[in-house]
């Protein structure tokens, strides 16, 4: 069972990522912050979920969260700044966005940018351990595929319905014969020849 908070009385806001490691598109971040009692038996790492059940999971939390927001750092910014930056960046302006600023801030993963004078712990896996992390990872993958889902409608050869974006087969075949989109990072090493990603180790969560 996911945990309710790290420290108990403090007004915690879970954040999370997804799309870090693809070759196209924005990276989304979420941050949340739930109630004491929130709870929902589908709530997970957003990877381990299965899409519908992300989908229902997700509009819960919007229904019953205390704040929520989601924010994105598109492929341009990405090739400036560097894809760890942005990730950073769009967890900042997630936080921004929240109605109520939390009182400490839960970060998946291992590093992150101190948002201003606000404390926070870095929490590895974080996403499977506390449930504010676990829903800002919902929201960020749902988000996102959703952009995808957008974004395939203008360039359907590369598959983003189905890969979001990863660099898959189809992905890879579609850069050799079609060249890159706006949309692609460019910073990224495009390498049409690697072996294919293992998304049961990315946020794919395909």
């Amino acid at each position: 069972m996911l945990k309710s908070y790290y420290q108990k009385g403090v007004m915690e806001a879970g954040c999370d990522e997804a799309g870090r490691g693809c070759l196209a598109g924005p990276v989304f971040a979420a941050a949340v912050i739930l109630p004491p009692r929130f709870r929902h038996p589908l709530l997970n790492d957003s990877k381990q979920m299965k899409p519908a059940h992300r989908e229902e999971v997700r509009q819960y939390i919007e229904t019953k969260a205390i704040c929520y927001a989601v924010a994105s750092v598109d492929n341009e910014e990405i090739d400036r700044i560097n894809i760890l930056k942005a990730s950073f960046k769009a967890m900042h302006l997630a936080l921004e966005q929240l109605k109520q600023q939390p009182e400490y801030i839960l970060v998946d993963g291992n590093r992150f940018v101190p948002y201003g004078t606000v404390p926070h712990a870095c929490i590895i896996q974080g996403d499977g351990i506390y449930a504010s992390i676990a829903a800002a990872s919902v929201l960020a993958k749902t988000y996102r595929d959703a952009h995808m889902m957008a974004l395939h409608l203008e360039h359907p050869q590369f598959g983003w319905h189905e890969n979001k974006g990863y660099g898959t087969l189809v992905h890879r075949n579609a850069l050799r014969e079609h060249g890159e989109t706006r949309y692609h990072r460019k910073s990224f090493r495009l390498n049409y020849d690697q072996p294919e990603l293992d998304f049961e180790n990315t946020d794919a969560g395909l």
